[in-house]
């Protein structure tokens, strides 16, 4: 029996009861629930990291941990949100969502969906297990570069490559996963250009992830070569070169970052319309806006590399290409803008949560013109500036779009309404916490204080009060989402069959041509 047929009738084989259900699970809204949760569990300890780093930088001067273990909180922060928290919560979106909105019975290939799953509670357990070996956890930054990774790194490097091996194989795996179901098991009748928005970036991001991903696995073997088996790669001791290590992370590092922004414009171009009581504006445009954008992805690397020594040739090829990438994030802005645009809006917390993303990803995405001009550049590299802009469009963006998406889609999942006011609480002290810890950055940046110290001159200190106090203030109330999460799922009350009234003579996702429902057997839609 083919595993594609298997998955039609998972569930006629008696519910496995208890803890197996869970790791036997091959159904698409189990993994979603899996990955949702795993991703807000991530999410809780990666701010915890970051509590103690803001909690170091309140104010100038040495205080709480040594500046060791501050490098290895910024390194862990970056790692857990970036690959724990961010990927596995866009996963756990495509899980749940894809096969409702393509009218499929399952994922294409659900056992390999519940292997990529498990793979990774195993992975960051060895990750954050770093923390109690000798020498502690990797305390090299995020982006790890040679030669602090590999010739002056702690023993506890080899497991860090190891877990990022680990979560690289499930990354591809539910890639894989996606685009098949995306190509194979659309209902009779849906054209690529039916597909909704979300189904669109998630095919496009699944398309990136296959490509990028395993340049991450060539360059920790490269790194894992060098620490054990006496290569070269990386160290000019030996005629190897450690620009080469920036040159093949930042081909896997740039892609990423649309990897972790794509589905959420995805989940945003969702929303809009359902609160805007309109159509997509230019559904066409916005699918070829995302193409373009994971094309030329592919080409910008070297602009995180400017003050490297690069030729000016190279230089100007990377400034034009990394501007020319905004020309497309441009038209879905406007697009979603022009949906807005005289629709009859209301402020649910879903569209709450939306419109703070097309507004602060915005901001997000001047300071990143402002930082692809080489020359300017060289002013603003390795400063808090980069710091600000990243986190305008990380948090924003792919936090906002994840927590968007949960709250849009919460009613259908678990069949109860969360408490709208709550739900509203935690948008507004969320965006008041993130602007006020995330906007000072770009003026200390600006005067020059470099990122990833754990002490800076007493000029900076103000600023330096104010993010830190945001920071708390947005990290705290994320215990409203999960509070609400939970009593949604337990005692909210009973959810409409359409559960956004707004949305009523519309269909729940837009431009679908389908009834949005589970579906046993693909429909047949009319031509």
């Amino acid at each position: 029996m083919s595993e594609l047929t298997m998955t039609t009738d998972h569930h006629d084989h008696g519910p496995a009861k208890g803890i197996g259900r869970w790791l036997f699970t091959t159904n698409h809204k189990d993994i979603g629930t899996m990955y949702l949760v795993f991703s807000l569990i991530m999410f809780l300890i990666g701010g915890l990291f970051a509590f103690v780093i803001r909690a170091e930088l309140f104010q100038p001067g040495m205080q709480l941990v040594d500046p060791n273990f501050f490098n290895q909180m910024t390194t862990m922060h970056g790692l857990v949100m970036v690959f724990g928290a961010v990927m596995p919560g866009f996963v756990g979106l495509a899980n749940w969502q894809i096969p409702l909105m393509i009218g499929a019975p399952d994922m294409a290939l659900p056992r390999m969906n519940n292997w990529s799953f498990w793979i990774l509670p195993f992975a960051f357990s060895m990750l954050i297990a770093t923390f109690f070996m000798d020498g502690g956890a990797p305390a090299f930054g995020w982006t790890f570069y040679a030669p602090l990774s590999t010739t002056y790194a702690p023993p506890s490097v080899t497991f860090f490559i190891f877990a990022v091996h680990m979560m690289g194989i499930s990354s591809i795996m539910g890639a894989m996963n996606i685009i098949v179901t995306i190509f194979n098991m659309r209902a009779p009748g849906m054209s690529l250009m039916q597909m909704p928005m979300f189904v669109w970036t998630w095919l496009i991001t699944a398309f990136l992830l296959v490509a990028v991903m395993p340049v991450l696995a060539a360059v920790v073997t490269m790194m894992l070569m060098d620490i054990h088996f006496a290569t070269s790669f990386f160290n000019a001791a030996g005629g190897g070169d450690p620009v080469l290590f920036q040159h093949v992370f930042w081909f896997f590092g740039h892609p990423e970052v649309y990897i972790m922004i794509l589905p959420a414009f995805g989940v945003v171009s969702e929303i809009i319309p359902t609160f805007a009581r309109k159509k997509l504006f230019g559904y066409h445009s916005m699918v070829y806006a995302t193409v373009s954008i994971a094309v030329l992805s592919l080409v910008v690397w070297a602009h995180h590399m400017f003050t490297v020594g690069m030729p000016i040739a190279g230089q100007l090829f990377f400034m034009f290409a990394t501007m020319l990438i905004a020309v497309p994030t441009g038209v879905k802005v406007f697009n979603w803008i022009a949906t807005m645009f005289k629709g009859s809006m209301t402020f649910e917390t879903p569209m709450l949560f939306a419109i703070g993303f097309v507004v602060l990803f915005t901001i997000g995405g001047f300071s990143g013109v402002m930082l692809a001009i080489a020359p300017i550049d060289f002013q603003y590299q390795d400063t808090y500036f980069v710091v600000a802009h990243f986190h305008y469009v990380l948090v924003p963006g792919a936090v906002f779009g994840i927590m968007a998406g949960v709250y849009y889609w919460l009613p259908k999942w678990v069949g109860r309404m969360y408490d709208e006011g709550l739900g509203k609480m935690h948008f507004w002290l969320s965006f008041i916490g993130l602007n006020i810890t995330f906007f000072p950055m770009h003026f200390v940046g600006l005067a020059g204080m470099p990122r990833r110290i754990p002490d800076y001159a007493l000029q900076f200190a103000d600023f330096n009060m104010m993010a830190s106090a945001g920071a708390f203030i947005f990290g705290t109330s994320q215990l409203i989402f999960v509070y609400l999460i939970i009593k949604a799922a337990r005692s909210g009350e009973t959810a409409d069959q359409v559960p956004w009234e707004s949305a009523e003579g519309l269909e729940w996702t837009l431009p679908t041509p389908l009834p949005y429902h589970t579906f046993t057997t693909p429909p047949v839609i009319e031509k």
